[in-house]
């Protein structure tokens, strides 16, 4: 019993990804190349074959990239090919007539190429015009379309000589959104899916593509487009022999991304990105005159073009070659791994000065951005850390601290492996182990330590810029400064080690027993307060030194610490808005309500614990006249006041924004110039 086909259902089951919208057109320029090479053989140069892009005349236009003088693009609605080419001969129409033929099989042709069309245009018309066995002209034309199938036609157009124009219309929207919008765009994935004709002996024939008034010639894109050609080489991977074509492209080419393309049947059928692939290769490479190129590949081989799937998008070969597979079963990463380890050889000059380049960036950027990682740079060269040398600082910090967490991982697997034999028998080489996991761990303590100081000094140029006044003259608002020190309305139960940056004011902040920030005297555990004011900062200290020691026993002593911070450059510290006689205030009511430790147990009396009182304010005159007033004595640098109260037994500081980032800057300068930051 005969089987029938429906081409309805074989048009419906052909895969066409939006992303290869073009491809239709470009097994059509294909087909119509073939049919050159069958007319004219070795005198390809007398080829010629046209793409002519089809516009709608309607008023709607199309949103792709506009140039400059560039009127607005209408919408493809189709594309016309036309060949010198050997024409529909009664084999091609047989074979045209047949699905899935397997007419040009020997040259890599599957049959699906007509499906493909009528996946993406609503129908196709053919003029063709062929020699018979006599030698005598003849023609033919033809529709083709889902609905009718082949449809011939009684009437064709007159031909002067053999050759085709294959009609592709009706551009369905799926794909016409998709696919290339410029006479450019076109021609360049034209001539990149077409390159092996224009690489083999002998060339191509003329192609050129054009839309209106416009024609651009794949020819002369060849000559634009390759800088040279690499010579030809070829890998073997488990007796399979690939063919790689290697070329430079020119510097001024768009988009300089070193590719592999995987190619079957003289046609390009996936490319893939090779960025960091082979360590060195990223965008542009130099050559041994400093001139600039981008590497490309094309790969192809008898395995690639019987494994090709029939749409010709994608291959049948796995990706990886499961732990069940043949011995003889080859994988895309097997085919890969060799293809790079190859590249690697080719490239071997440009490499090692793209390698240089890379380690060079990253040495500068660690000596001025991120010292942190000069500690482990060493350690992380072996991990594989090469970069390109034109890569932003955010990425270059991203992947330096991905590589610092894979080699703090591999310190804790190493550290649990040699700790786990330590109340052992020591196995040979244990001690040198050992001293090989110490080091580790000390360069990564050691990068700790950068990081903590880069962040000071980083939280200090922070500090830097927002004293100042912006192009308007404004300041910052005291509770953005606020935040940066300390973030508001937290207490120490809520707040991490490293949350606070009150080290600005004072080290001896970070050692307290309970800190509270913008919150109430009565909400805070340390003391029995019903006030509801909020001071911007309290802290107490409990000192468990044996000062006031009887017999070996230790007493505590309780301090309170108390921090206002003003607007930069805020005129109004009168009487009613006066920040000293605030923080005494609060020191006065923490005292009436009586202190006690973070946990609510009440501290033995020790008459009146001392304070200390901090006031970040600029030095205008209404906060002089308060400083004054208070019998405060000026700094020595005139930025700041000090003195004792005695009535309130507190220590007051007030120092202005300038003498807070100096004097914070100051404390941190030796460990600023043991990494290189700029410690002014």
């Amino acid at each position: 019993m005969a089987l029938t086909t429906s081409l309805a259902g074989r048009v419906r089951n052909t895969s066409l990804p939006k992303s290869h919208a073009l491809l239709p057109l470009l097994e059509a320029v294909v087909n119509g190349i073939q049919a050159i090479d069958a007319r004219f053989g070795s005198d390809i140069e007398r080829g010629r074959l046209i793409v002519r892009i089809q516009r709608s005349w309607q008023d709607e236009l199309d949103l792709g990239p506009m140039g400059p003088g560039r009127a607005p693009l209408r919408p493809i609605t189709g594309f016309s090919v036309e060949d010198n080419g050997v024409g529909f001969t009664l084999a091609n129409m047989t074979s045209f007539e047949t699905l899935d033929s397997d007419f040009k099989a020997a040259i890599g042709c599957r049959g699906v190429g007509r499906l493909l069309w009528l996946k993406a245009f609503d129908r196709v018309t053919v003029r063709s015009c062929y020699e018979d066995e006599a030698g005598e002209l003849r023609q033919r034309q033809f529709r083709f379309s889902v609905e009718r199938e082949v449809e011939r036609d009684e009437e064709p157009d007159s031909f002067g000589e053999p050759g085709t124009v294959v009609s592709l219309d009706g551009f369905k929207p799926p794909f016409q959104q998709s696919a290339a919008k410029t006479v450019d765009g076109i021609a360049r994935e034209m001539f990149e899916h077409c390159i092996w004709y224009f690489l083999r002996p002998g060339g191509a024939p003329d192609v050129t593509v054009t839309d209106d008034h416009e024609t651009i010639s794949l020819r002369e894109l060849m000559n634009d487009f390759v800088f040279s050609a690499m010579p030809t080489t070829s890998v073997e991977v488990k007796g399979q022999t690939f063919d790689m074509v290697n070329l430079c492209l020119k510097s001024s080419t768009r988009n300089p991304v070193p590719k592999l393309y995987w190619c079957a049947a003289s046609r390009i059928v996936t490319e893939e990105n090779l960025t960091s692939k082979v360590p060195g290769l990223y965008g542009k490479l130099r050559d041994e005159t400093s001139t600039e190129f981008t590497y490309i590949c094309y790969l192809s081989s008898d395995f690639l073009d019987d494994h090709v799937r029939s749409d010709r998008t994608a291959f049948d070969i796995s990706e990886r070659t499961p732990g069940t597979a043949l011995i003889e079963d080859l994988s895309l990463d097997e085919i890969r791994a060799a293809v790079l380890e190859e590249i690697e050889k080719i490239l071997a000059g440009p490499l090692i000065a793209a390698r240089d380049e890379g380690k060079a960036r990253v040495n500068d950027f660690v000596s001025k951005r991120a010292p942190r990682y000069r500690p482990v740079l060493a350690r992380m060269e072996p991990l594989g850390v090469t970069v390109d040398p034109s890569i932003k600082d955010q990425d270059l910090e991203l992947l330096l601290h991905r590589h610092l967490q894979r080699l703090e991982a591999e310190a804790i697997v190493e550290g649990q492996a040699v700790f786990a034999e330590a109340g052992s028998v020591h196995p040979e080489g244990y001690a040198e182990r050992l001293s090989r996991y110490l080091d580790m761990v000390k360069d990564i303590n050691q990068s700790d330590l950068a990081a903590y100081v880069s962040r000071r000094r980083a939280i200090l140029d922070v500090l830097a810029k927002m004293i100042r006044s912006d192009a308007q003259g404004n300041y910052s608002r005291e509770d953005a400064i606020h935040e940066l020190i300390i973030p508001m309305r937290t207490d120490s139960n809520e707040l991490g080690t490293d949350a606070s940056n009150l080290w600005i004011i004072d080290e001896r902040l970070a050692f307290h027993d309970y800190l509270a920030s913008d919150k109430t005297l009565k909400s805070m555990p340390i003391t029995g307060s019903d006030s509801t004011k909020e001071p911007d900062v309290l802290a107490t200290r409990i000192v468990d030194t044996p000062i006031l020691a009887a017999e070996g026993e230790t007493l505590p002593l309780a301090s309170i610490v108390v921090v206002e911070i003003k607007r930069p450059m805020r005129n109004d510290a009168t009487e009613g808005k006066d920040p000293i006689q605030q923080c005494l205030d609060y020191v006065k009511r923490v005292r009436a309500g009586g202190v006690k430790t973070a946990s609510g147990r009440p501290i033995p009396e020790t008459h009146e614990p001392p304070a200390f009182c901090y006031i970040v304010a600029d030095l205008t005159s209404t906060m002089v006249d308060r400083c004054k007033f208070a019998s405060l004595r000026p700094t020595h640098d005139g930025l700041g006041y000090f003195g004792f109260n005695e009535p309130y037994k507190a220590f007051i500081e007030v120092m202005s924004f300038d003498r807070l980032v100096n004097a914070a800057t100051e404390r941190n300068r030796a460990f600023f110039d043991k990494l290189g930051l700029p410690s002014s």
